[in-house]
């Protein structure tokens, strides 16, 4: 386990400070992603039956206001459902600019490797290379992979709004 742990970090410094950056980012991305997947599997089926027998217990399901209580409870549930996703997606959105922010770090490294010892230098050379490159495939990869579970929270958002929908029937 310390193994491990000091694997990461060598591979986090690697990257330098921007890398950090994205693990904060990273860390902060999936705590808000994995909160939504348990409120969709967990939280909101009970919050739909509550609704659903609040909806039923009416005797009065079919005049405007009826009409306007059972819009304003569908839009509740939908600002619940859709809670946190924007800032998911400003999260997924800076993952890829923090990666290029550290291709141009790295790169000003390497820059200044050239400067101070000319060509002749490919280690150091090499590190500031790996210093570039590291963070940008890190960002990319968060990115896309929190593109994808991002996708399957708007999926089941929608179903779930749906499935409210159809249960608060007009009669």
């Amino acid at each position: 386990m310390a193994e491990g742990f000091w694997l990461l970090r060598d591979f986090l410094d690697s990257g330098g400070w921007v890398l950090w950056s994205i693990l904060l980012v990273t860390v902060l991305l999936w705590t808000l992603m994995v909160e939504r997947l348990w409120f969709l599997a967990r939280v909101f089926p009970t919050e739909a039956v509550q609704l659903q027998q609040r909806w039923l217990a009416r005797a009065d399901r079919t005049s405007p206001a009826a009409r306007h209580i059972r819009a304003a409870w569908l839009s509740r549930a939908h600002q619940h459902l859709g809670r946190f996703l924007p800032m998911v997606r400003v999260l997924i959105a800076l993952c890829p600019l923090l990666g290029l922010l550290g291709t141009v770090s790295g790169m000003i490294e390497v820059f200044d490797v050239m400067a101070l010892s000319g060509n002749g230098n490919p280690r150091a050379m090499a590190a500031g290379v790996s210093r570039a490159t590291v963070p940008t495939m890190a960002g990319m990869v968060i990115a896309i992979s929190g593109l994808f579970c991002l996708a399957r929270l708007d999926q089941q958002s929608r179903r779930a709004l749906q499935r409210l929908n159809d249960r608060l029937r007009f009669e």
